[in-house]
C-alpha cells in the first residue's frame, strides 16, 4: 500500500469503453480507447508530474488480464480528480494526434 502522500493512478481510470461503475474516473469525453500504462506514463510526464512506475501491480477489477497490469504513483498536490483531469488532458492531446496521423496513412 503506497503512503498517503501519493496518488495511485490506474490506466482503467481513462478507458472510454468502461462506465464509471466499472472504474472509469474521468468524463467519457476526456477518456481514450484502450489506454495502457505507457500512455499514462507519457501523459503524466507531459503534465509536469513525476510518476513512480509499478508495472507488476494489478487492479482488483482486472487482475486476470495480463495486458492491464501496472499503475503509477504521483505526489499528492491537490485533489485526485484535478490530477486525473490534468493527465487526461495530456493523454487526449496525444491520442488525438495519433488518431489523426493514422487516418492520413
Amino acid at each position: 500500500m503506497p503512503d498517503k502522500s501519493k496518488i495511485v493512478i490506474w490506466p482503467l481510470y481513462f478507458d472510454a469503453a468502461r462506465s464509471r461503475q466499472e472504474g472509469r474516473m474521468v468524463p467519457r469525453e476526456h477518456a481514450v480507447t484502450e489506454p495502457n500504462l505507457d500512455m499514462i506514463i507519457t501523459a503524466s510526464i507531459k503534465s509536469g508530474l513525476k510518476p513512480e512506475i509499478e508495472r507488476d501491480k494489478k487492479h482488483p477489477k482486472t487482475w486476470h488480464r495480463p495486458e492491464a497490469a501496472g499503475r503509477i504513483l504521483v505526489a499528492k498536490n491537490g485533489s485526485k480528480s484535478a490530477t486525473l483531469k490534468k493527465i487526461a488532458g495530456s493523454l487526449r492531446m496525444k491520442y488525438k494526434k495519433q488518431a489523426a496521423h493514422g487516418k492520413r496513412s
